[in-house]
């Protein structure tokens, strides 16, 4: 579904992503795990087009979607939820869920807003209440649901655990696997990676903009290298 060739890109002379390549398959889970500074935030802006690689290229469906603007490729079927939320404070929970269907004009926006209001009841509750007065939570929740109403065939989240307690954290990773089971597609960027990797098919280790190592999500839960570097323990 997805394929990233031979990305670099930068912020002026700074060079962030260093010939990366990636894989995402139709119907998967994928998690990139790396840390601070590793590139993680950069490749989901140069794959959604906030970032516009200077070398490679981006296919989505098998077409080439290199440099496309946001919003032409939120059209296509990406959306993204970035890292920090940003939902819009001043608007409230329903106002937010319908600009995540700015794009589109058909008759079915009212029952797809009833359908994420019906997966996350916190949110119908309070779809009144001003977006910025949500908890940590409760604001992420609604961030995956403001995207999902644009109907992505492939969703990107951007450290979606960030700042949030460890109960909320296993409940926006279940909202996640069902999410995917219900058919979209998932890019994760995650530092929580024993969650990811749990939830995942398939994982990318990102170093320094370089990927280090990638393989079955299963098979790097297990890898001693992994296991001390983003895990925090040691094999035995």
């Amino acid at each position: 579904m997805l394929k990233v060739q031979g990305i670099s890109t930068s912020y002026g002379k700074i060079s962030v992503l260093k010939n990366i390549s990636l894989e995402v398959e139709e119907s998967s889970i994928v998690t990139i795990l790396g840390a601070n500074g590793a590139g993680k935030s950069t490749t989901m802006k140069t794959i959604c087009g906030l970032l516009k690689p200077q070398e490679g290229k981006v296919e989505f469906l098998g077409e080439d979607v290199t440099g496309r603007r946001p919003d032409q490729l939120v059209r296509t079927g990406i959306a993204l939820v970035p890292e920090g939320r940003q939902i819009l404070s001043g608007m409230t929970v329903l106002e937010n869920l319908e600009m995540g269907a700015y794009h589109r004009k058909d008759h079915e926006i009212k029952h797809d807003i009833e359908k994420v209001m019906d997966r996350f009841p916190i949110l119908e509750e309070r779809q009144q209440q001003l977006g910025g007065t949500l908890s940590g939570g409760q604001q992420q929740m609604l961030a995956i649901a403001r995207a999902i109403l644009s109907r992505p065939k492939l969703l990107l989240l951007d450290e979606p655990s960030m700042g949030l307690a460890p109960l909320v954290v296993a409940d926006i990773f279940k909202i996640i696997k069902e999410i995917n089971k219900t058919g979209t597609t998932v890019l994760l960027v995650e530092q929580n990676a024993r969650l990811a990797l749990r939830i995942s098919d398939y994982g990318y280790v990102l170093e320094t903009g370089k990927i280090v190592a990638e393989g079955k999500s299963s098979d790097l839960l297990t890898d001693p290298r992994i296991m001390e570097a983003y895990l925090g323990r040691k094999s035995s």
